[in-house]
């Protein structure tokens, strides 16, 4: 059964994730112990002003889609590490532009989507493009490397829509 954490549904499992050379990524989250699968694509945003958090520091628009719903919801996550990288939810961000803080912030009453995944395994070169062709096929010969590890999404809530009309 899924973990409630403030009122949140938790989900835990394992993602997926290619890291293309633009800066996106792609990729899919199991959850466990039920298998369902999320797909996952971010987008890297550009900070408007000068970012003192490092060359590997990144905030990425985050798309979880629920395939069986047809429905996705979008966060934005804060990217670490180069090739093994890692995905935080953050409180704030300072020096992007307001639709990017004002999803960070969220005032509108909907609950926020957190979520963090740390690289366990990281595949390059030949084992990154043998996976990529196995599991993400639309992504073949794009130089991405392959990150694989434990996610947790918190917040994610597809089915809220429905349930209020109902």
């Amino acid at each position: 059964m899924d973990e409630r954490e403030e009122g949140k549904v938790v989900m835990e499992g394992v993602a997926s994730i290619a890291l293309l050379p633009c800066g996106s990524v792609s990729g899919h989250f199991i959850q466990l112990p039920h298998s369902i699968c999320y797909g996952l694509y971010g987008t890297e945003l550009a900070c408007e002003r000068e970012c003192s958090r490092g060359e590997d520091y990144r905030l990425i628009k985050l798309t979880i889609t629920d395939f069986n719903a047809k429905k996705e919801q979008d966060t934005v996550v804060e990217r670490k590490g180069h090739d093994a990288a890692r995905f935080h939810s953050i409180d704030h961000a300072h020096g992007w532009e307001k639709d990017v803080t004002g999803m960070i912030g969220q005032t509108d009453g909907k609950k926020r989507i957190l979520v963090s995944f740390e690289c366990e395994t990281l595949k390059a070169e030949k084992a990154a493009e043998d996976h990529i062709r196995k599991f993400m096929p639309k992504l073949a010969g794009l130089d991405a490397v392959v990150n694989i590890g434990r996610m947790r999404i918190s917040g994610l809530d597809f089915g809220a829509e429905d349930v209020e009309t109902e």
